[in-house]
């Protein structure tokens, strides 16, 4: 495989245009906070594609050149107008809690962050429908949600710095994946506030199908200022972790238990020498020599099945407590892409994969380890695909190049799994690598001139 390269791009704005920009956002009745000293650009022109190996060094340097902190529409809509005016790339950021470079300024310009747009505005107390700004944090979002009795849907392992529309740009599934699906499942994301980027900036709500195309497309075809979303009744969650002796009988127990009535929310499984790794909460014991473990929340009506079911298959309850009541590092912090995190700060020469397990999942889990040994450990997450229950994973890897990386990642493919590659850059390599005719289609109704996250969307530079 060919180096990843990054595509073609403007070059960043001349100082003097940004100069105009800025001096003119500053003279505007809606002024935002302007940011432009070099710890602040860096700090806001990056994420967490760290963890790739391929993208750190490509995206070294890539920054900002002016940075606008905004708290209302009416000053998204002035940064949108004095960037079409002045031809200045603009890439939209929210926590930085993605991994594949989303909110990396690849032409440099201006990075808008909405953490400061962060209002609930609207919950409906019969359906449960819920209208937040695009920086609202998750965890404060679900906050507002409890007293209502509510919940979100989906959350990523980041939900307590990860923001609302950052999630919806960037983010793809989590925590209720189990339950739920995918974010761009029908049903999750009701609408959208968008703002274009034109020299007279419109203000839209984009309903339904049309706000599909700005699900998970990076911030390139439109700024999200609000978003509409189902939640789901909230449950008073049950922290489960389950050791198992034998791989075969986790995997076993893995792939049966959301074929059960069981009310599960989440479900993970790690090989044991990643659980050794792992911060446990206060009070869970450390796993034993080659113990692997399942984490699990669980509803509280299914204590009184869920212990034996797991005896009988081999698995042994280690700790249980309701969630919010356990002291230390959360499950939910210890799953997805949190499960990377904590690997790779003892283990900084790792990276991961991202992938749909074939069904069987055995003979490509059997086969890259007769292959690749303990380069590659395994991590998995219990998902609902296309209304199926299914097998994720993020295998951790100790591959650092390229070359090495595509091999595994043609290896995986050819034994029926799905890759969701994140050493890449653009929305369609990361996801399913086909481009999507209606993301460019939104993307020339909403950015004409191409100035919203160049070289994110590959289909627009293609078209």
């Amino acid at each position: 495989m060919p180096a990843l390269e990054l595509p073609p791009l403007p070059p960043p704005p001349a100082a003097a245009s940004i100069d105009a920009l800025a001096a003119e956002l500053e003279a505007s009745a809606a002024a935002p906070l302007l940011l432009r000293a070099a710890n602040d650009l860096a700090r806001l022109s990056t994420d967490y594609h760290h963890d790739s190996p391929v993208l750190t060094p490509l995206l070294r340097g890539r920054s900002a050149q002016l940075a606008v902190v905004a708290s209302t529409v009416e000053q998204v809509i002035a940064v949108a107008a004095a960037c079409a005016r002045h031809r200045v790339p603009l890439t939209v950021r929210g926590a930085g809690t993605g991994n594949y470079g989303q909110c990396v300024p690849l032409a440099g310009g201006l990075v808008l962050d909405l953490t400061g747009l962060n209002r609930l505005r609207r919950l409906d107390p019969a359906s449960g429908v819920v209208e937040a700004e695009a920086g609202c944090r998750l965890a404060d979002l679900d906050g507002a949600l409890a007293p209502n009795g509510r919940a979100l849907r989906l959350a990523p392992s980041s939900w307590r710095t990860a923001t609302l529309g950052g999630f919806i740009a960037g983010g793809s599934g989590g925590i209720g994946s189990l339950r739920w699906g995918f974010l761009r499942d029908p049903g999750n994301l009701l609408a959208l506030e968008v703002v274009t980027l034109e020299p007279q900036p419109r203000l839209l709500r984009l309903e339904g199908s049309a706000a599909q195309p700005l699900n998970h497309a990076y911030g390139s075809n439109g700024i999200l200022t609000a978003l509409t979303l189902a939640t789901a009744a909230a449950v008073a969650w049950q922290q489960l972790v389950v050791g198992f002796s034998d791989w075969g009988a986790a995997l076993a127990a893995a792939r049966e238990l959301p074929t059960t009535a069981l009310d599960l929310n989440a479900l993970a499984l790690l090989q044991a020498p990643v659980a050794a790794a792992l911060p446990w909460p206060q009070g869970c014991p450390p796993p034993e020599a080659g113990e692997q473990r399942l984490l699990l929340l669980a509803a509280p009506d299914s204590l009184p099945l869920l212990p034996a079911w797991l005896a009988e298959r081999g698995g042994r309850l280690r700790w249980q407590q309701p969630e919010g009541a356990s002291r230390g590092v959360p499950l939910r912090e210890l799953c997805w892409n949190h499960t990377t995190l904590h690997w790779r700060a003892r283990n900084p020469g790792w990276t991961y994969l991202q992938m749909l397990l074939p069904q069987p999942e055995a003979p490509l889990l059997e086969a890259v380890g007769q292959r690749w040994g303990p380069r590659v450990l395994w991590h998995l997450e219990a998902v609902r695909q296309a209304g199926c229950g299914r097998l994720a994973a993020l295998p951790l890897v100790q591959l650092q190049e390229a070359a090495a990386l595509a091999e595994l990642i043609d290896f995986c493919r050819g034994h029926g799994a799905v890759i969701f590659d994140p050493h890449v850059l653009t929305v369609e390599e990361g996801g399913l690598g086909v481009v999507d005719a209606n993301q460019v289609a939104a993307k020339a109704a909403h950015d004409p001139a191409g100035l919203l996250n160049p070289g994110k969307l590959r289909g627009w530079s293609e078209r």
